[in-house]
């Protein structure tokens, strides 16, 4: 929407800035796959690949990315990248194989959602202590500053 001549072509392209030991949590694009490609500093980065017939259920591949490597993130799978310099920032370019990727950001979707979803639902899936949800809930900005 930012750049109207990309507009229905099917593509998107965002410049991601890193603080140091900043990252871009897991998340999900339903609707695209990533390419991302980095401009200054370092990266680790990974996805987790999709619920397959063994032996490839949910394999976490990951990779340490420098100034000028690229890396793909396959559609719909769950990914991140960090920053684990403590001390620069870092840079990247990801394009995106939609101009309407969309984003789902899991921990905010699971457990920062309105409403709720239930303790009980959250607590047989993680296969956790009631309270231990409620503690993961509380954590959300939207939940703590109302």
């Amino acid at each position: 929407m930012q750049i109207a001549g990309l507009n229905t072509l099917g593509i998107s392209i965002a410049r991601i800035d890193y603080a140091p030991l900043g990252q871009n949590p897991p998340h999900t694009h339903p609707r695209a796959t990533e390419i991302l490609t980095v401009l200054e500093g370092t990266l680790y980065v990974g996805f987790v690949t999709s619920n397959q017939p063994a032996p490839n259920r949910n394999k976490f591949l990951s990779k340490m990315l420098n100034k000028g490597d690229v890396f793909v993130f396959p559609v719909g799978l769950i990914h991140f990248q960090f920053n684990p310099n403590p001390h620069q920032p870092a840079i990247a370019i990801a394009a995106l194989s939609s101009q309407n990727p969309g984003a789902i950001t899991i921990a905010n979707a699971v457990f920062g959602s309105d409403p709720p979803i239930s303790y009980d639902v959250l607590a047989k899936a993680f296969q956790v202590e009631k309270n231990t949800i409620d503690y993961l809930q509380a954590q959300f900005w939207e939940n703590n500053h109302n």
